[in-house]
């Protein structure tokens, strides 16, 4: 949720980030229309309050002369009436103009690009050297900067589902047997691998200060509400039947909640956690994509990067997560790009974003695999989060971003690390310690 007070003192500025969202206007309008409404009957029910002050002052005079006071206990009555009534639809208009408030959106960053659409997400930076088919040169070159390393292979690698079921590693059609589309049962070394990849994550977050948490994978409605844009994301939610409960979409939810209306010291801070869990998506929205395979799935592990900091240092922060993330793929030896998020993509809460996209060669496209995200002060606001200070609490900031996707990564690995003859996969290095082994064959 946005400042109101900086709402009132800088409209302009959240009509010119709404315009360069291309969002409707409409709800700021709607703000300052019930903004208006709700200033205009605190004043006039201040201005009865006070007249009930003072016609109760000249009851207690009127009764101290021996005087008849009921004509002014009459008129207190009334005015008892407007008050109770006005302020029953103060209450009213604060509820209305609180909800239009929740869809009012962060204020973009200035160096966020102000466009639309995934193909025009500005490209920061390209690292590694990827193997690309023939087929594929133009799109890749058209997608990276100006030599961007290579190495031209000339059969493109095979998918990962066909590669996958070959050695026996996934089983995709049983999964939906027993739960439908968008599931899998991960098999023998794959399993191993995956295991690898979170074991190895936790140490690398570790060794950077990060504190790991196993959150609770279930949040009841109102913290789900004030860690996220509910409205927007509840079609990717999973809700429990009965309860007041979802399962977590990501564990940066549970994360951020766990410290919903508390104070926190000045000097504790920034808090590093890493948030390890399932994560249970609908995937609402995106029915014909990734239909085969495990790349786009209902259910998979990843762990999450968050920090809460006070607002000077957010934006340092959020090179510090991406800088983990990028780090994090390259000693996987994994080719990748960093985009910055276009102004028309970003959620309502976050000022900016970048995706680091992996090259995956038997697709032949760049896939996003990391999200890092500066929320400033928004979520934190709604959530209540704040620290103490000489002048008095303040909201703090949060950031968010992924350190691994399992399962899109071992995807990547699947595609980036096969033998050109299909007859297995190579291991990177840094996660032979992890797995025991360094390959993958049938």
């Amino acid at each position: 949720m946005i400042d109101v007070h900086l709402l009132r003192d800088k409209p302009n500025a959240f009509y010119e980030s709404a315009k360069k969202r291309f969002m409707d206007t409409g709800p700021l309008d709607r703000f300052f229309e019930l903004d208006e409404k709700w200033r205009k009957n605190l004043k006039e029910i201040n201005d009865l309050k006070r007249e009930k002050n003072e016609m109760s002052l000249k009851i207690s005079e009127t009764v101290k002369k021996k005087g008849d006071p009921s004509e002014i206990k009459k008129n207190v009555r009334e005015l008892n009436e407007k008050i109770d009534h006005l302020e029953s639809e103060q209450k009213q208009i604060a509820s209305d103009r609180d909800a239009v408030l929740k869809t009012i959106p962060n204020i973009i960053h200035e160096s966020v690009p102000v466009c639309k659409g995934d193909e025009n997400n500005a490209v920061v930076r390209y690292v590694g050297k990827a193997r690309v088919f023939s087929e594929d040169l133009e799109y890749f070159r058209n997608s990276t900067p100006t030599n961007s390393k290579l190495v031209e292979v000339e059969k493109r690698p095979i998918s990962h589902v066909d590669l996958l079921e070959k050695l026996n590693l996934i089983d995709i059609p049983r999964a939906g047997k027993v739960a439908g589309a968008r599931f899998y049962y991960l098999k023998n070394r794959l399993v191993k691998t995956e295991m690898a990849l979170m074991n190895y994550a936790v140490d690398f977050l570790s060794e950077r200060g990060f504190n790991i948490v196993e959150p609770p994978y279930m949040l009841n409605y109102s913290s789900m509400d004030s860690v996220t844009d509910l409205e927007t994301f509840k079609d990717a939610l999973y809700k429990i039947e009965g309860e007041d409960l979802y399962l977590i979409a990501t564990s940066e939810h549970p994360i951020g909640a766990m410290l919903k209306d508390e104070i926190l010291e000045e000097d504790d801070l920034p808090l590093r956690i890493a948030g390890i869990s399932p994560c249970f998506r609908r995937e609402a929205g995106a029915h014909g994509k990734d239909t085969k395979g495990i790349f786009r799935v209902h259910q998979f592990n990843k762990i999450e990067q968050f920090i809460f900091c006070k607002p000077e240092h957010s934006w340092e922060f959020l090179e510090e997560i991406l800088g983990n993330a990028e780090e994090f793929c390259r000693s996987l030896a994994l080719p990748y790009r960093v985009v910055n998020i276009c102004s028309g993509e970003l959620s309502v809460l976050n000022a900016k974003k970048y995706d680091i996209e992996v090259w995956f060669p038997a697709q032949g496209r760049f896939r996003e695999v990391v999200s890092a995200s500066n929320n400033t002060d928004y979520q934190a606001r709604s959530l209540n989060i704040r620290y103490r200070t000489k002048d008095g609490n303040k909201i703090i900031n949060t950031l968010n971003s992924t350190e691994v996707a399992t399962t899109r990564i071992l995807v990547a690995l699947a595609e980036n690390f096969q033998e050109p003859d299909g007859s297995g996969i190579r291991i990177p290095d840094v996660l032979v310690p992890y797995t025991g082994f360094d390959f993958i064959s049938y």
